[in-house]
């Protein structure tokens, strides 16, 4: 089967995971890590970086960082993926999944300024989704923020590298959370990152990550989690961070190479993409008319010899989060089950490229 999205192992990983065995470096201490920080910060153009063991540990970080109180609202996307919300439940707050926009599948901020109107001042936070490797408008998100005194933070789980408007993916949002998940762009295998410009937080999330020990001897000043990256994690992130803009123009080259094949179809539309020279495209993903549809296109190129599989769903009428209350959010629940992700892995080669584009070519589906 030709994957949707595998890891390009292609640079210094082994060299340098060669590396921390030579030097005995391999747990939760070491000079991949501090350097990984420092670059990741410096691609996000944020002064502070902190590494953990996954992005998911990055939102929860980031949400006991900002003093975020048992039963406090915690608004995000409805079509997200899970860990976004699972973060929030974690941290001891309440998930509140509001609407997203049809044009770029992103959260309404119209949506947030009402969900925080109707929440009688008990928002702490907003977590905006960069879905897809695509970046939101920020400025309207930091409107309604600010002017209600909550803070925003950025699930950019895949948007490293990403910019918009001259705001790099991770940028945007008082704190950042990035996963270096193996399927990302950037992989450490595993792995994830906060990123800001407030000291103080980023003291408190390196400081919350491991253990909250004060100092060399056994003592502890809070209840603290065992959430930092290992330094062989690490030395795989730096490896992949040095090529990421070949990662990136790969990725990016794939995205429009499908887009363009869909130019004119009226049962296949490509996920929305302002500009490729500045998305993240993580993953390419098509939109289809009908779940139906949508299966009978998974089952056609899977018989091509090529992985294919739905992608997210909306969360507030998934049985974990049923409980909480949250509006209607059509838009988010008219995506459930009619979008397929196609093979986007940086180092696809034009061969399987052409057999995926010959596969969406010979499928015929209903009209959108």
């Amino acid at each position: 089967m030709i994957p949707i999205a595998v890891p390009d192992l292609r640079g210094r990983e082994a060299q340098y995971l060669a590396q921390c065995v030579a030097d005995n470096w391999v747990s939760s201490a070491g000079p991949f890590v501090s350097e990984l920080e420092k670059q990741v910060a410096a691609l996000a153009g944020r002064a502070h970086g902190i590494a953990c063991v996954n992005g998911t540990t990055a939102l929860q970080l980031s949400l006991h960082a900002i003093g975020l109180r048992p039963g406090e609202i915690v608004i995000l996307p409805d079509w997200t993926f899970a860990a976004t919300a699972n973060a929030i439940v974690h941290a001891g707050g309440v998930p509140l999944f509001v609407d997203i926009l049809e044009s770029d599948w992103s959260i309404d901020p119209t949506a947030v300024a009402a969900a925080i109107a109707n929440s009688k001042d008990n928002v702490r936070a907003i977590i905006a989704v960069d879905v897809l490797g695509n970046l939101p408008d920020p400025a309207p998100l930091r409107a309604v923020a600010q002017r209600h005194g909550v803070v925003l933070i950025e699930d950019a789980a895949c948007a490293l590298g990403a910019r918009k408007d001259g705001v790099r993916g991770g940028g945007y949002g008082d704190l950042a959370a990035i996963s270096f998940n193996g399927n990302k762009t950037v992989t450490a295998g595993g792995g994830g990152m906060v990123v800001t410009d407030n000291a103080d937080w980023a003291r408190e999330i390196r400081h919350l990550s491991t253990q909250a020990r004060t100092g060399a001897d056994y003592r502890h000043d809070r209840v603290g989690f065992n959430f930092r990256m290992t330094n062989v994690n690490a030395a795989i992130g730096l490896a992949q961070v040095e090529r990421i803009d070949e990662m990136l123009a790969a990725k990016r080259r794939i995205a429009a190479a499908y887009k363009a094949a869909l130019q004119g179809r009226n049962d296949l539309a490509f996920m929305p993409v302002e500009d490729f020279t500045q998305s993240g495209c993580w993953l390419s993903v098509v939109r289809t008319a009908s779940s139906e549809a949508n299966a009978d296109l998974a089952a056609h190129l899977r018989q091509a010899g090529i992985d294919a599989r739905s992608f997210w769903c909306a969360l507030s009428d998934q049985p974990p989060y049923r409980g909480y209350a949250s509006p209607a959010n059509p838009l988010a629940h008219g995506l459930n089950d009619r979008t397929i992700c196609l093979p986007s892995s940086s180092h696809l080669g034009d061969a399987d490229l052409n057999t995926v584009l010959a596969a969406l070519a010979a499928w015929q589906g209903p009209s959108i």
